[in-house]
């Protein structure tokens, strides 16, 4: 369980994509704009400079009867070598910004964070570990919140995967 009192739990997912090499997740992972083509979930999604930081705003279609959710948050990419071996560290976590308040009818997400580490399985793939945790907010009971993520998440992967099939092909 998450520390706070939120009764939601914290995510850590290790897996694999057995056919994607490492650089090609991370540049299908930080391409915000083909991201728009190949997650359904994505609203509106874009990223914007606001007193010399890069903010990502991105807003998430949530199934009716729910209200959509939205995320303003800041990410980071490195790439690291350790031991020799490549490692791509992606970090991102929410920040309140005065010049992306929040919209009318939509639930602001005020509490994410998520870390995501790839690197090379050895073979023609990589290896993934991810730690995600957000709090959607809203009338969402937390059993609710728990059983979306805990499907979602794994479902995730393998979207990415079939993006990172299309991608090579577009770029």
């Amino acid at each position: 369980l998450f520390p706070q009192q939120s009764g939601l739990y914290e995510y850590k997912i290790f897996g694999g994509l057995a056919d994607c090499p490492p650089k090609l997740c991370v540049d299908v992972y930080m391409d915000l704009n083909f991201r728009k083509q190949w997650d359904q979930y994505v609203k509106e999604l874009y990223e914007n400079t606001y007193d010399g930081e890069k903010v990502i705003y991105w807003e998430v279609k949530y199934p009716f009867p729910l209200s959509n959710r939205d995320y303003v948050y800041i990410r980071e990419c490195r790439e690291m070598d350790v031991d020799g071996r490549k490692i791509w560290v992606v970090l991102a976590q929410s920040v309140s910004v005065p010049q992306c308040p929040e919209k009318p009818g939509i639930i602001r997400v005020k509490s994410y964070k998520q870390s995501l580490v790839i690197e090379s399985d050895g073979k023609a793939g990589s290896k993934v570990y991810m730690y995600y945790f957000d709090n959607p907010g809203g009338m969402i009971p937390s059993w609710l919140v728990n059983w979306a993520a805990k499907s979602g998440v794994p479902s995730f992967l393998k979207d990415m995967q079939n993006a990172c099939h299309k991608y090579s092909k577009n770029t």
